[in-house]
């Protein structure tokens, strides 16, 4: 399966992945809406927060609205999910995308849009085993 992954050492903050990624999930150019995160360091060098694609919420979601796709990739069954948010709480990655003008969790579906606009190849999509 191919996910998004990332390089933060080549980040320059330009923020062009979270507008993408807005877009694409959301129809919005709020960056908040995105489920990248790319948060500045003290040090000038950022942190990219993206999905892995690891499953840990799988279990978690008490409907069963989070289920790995035939791609290999995690998803949310809309209609199912009924917004309790056990699966924000509990990502270990901090990937569970919370927004509140967003109704019930998202995350990265690895579409792999925010890859085509990064300038630098910070981040990109990556061949691994399922």
């Amino acid at each position: 399966m191919k996910i998004v992954r990332t390089k933060p050492e080549l980040c320059i903050g330009c923020r062009a992945c979270e507008e993408t990624c807005s877009k694409v999930l959301h129809k919005d150019t709020n960056n908040e809406k995105s489920a990248i995160i790319i948060t500045e360091k003290e040090n000038s060098t950022f942190d990219i927060n993206v999905c892995n694609q690891c499953g840990e919420c799988i279990p978690i979601c008490p409907v069963e609205a989070i289920y790995r796709a035939k791609n290999g990739t995690v998803m949310i069954n809309k209609d199912k999910c009924v917004h309790c948010y056990a699966c924000v709480g509990f990502c270990p990655n901090l990937s569970m995308r919370y927004q509140k003008d967003v109704t019930g969790p998202f995350k990265c579906i690895s579409c792999g849009a925010c890859t085509r606009e990064c300038p630098t190849g910070a981040i990109f999509m990556e061949e691994v085993q399922g």
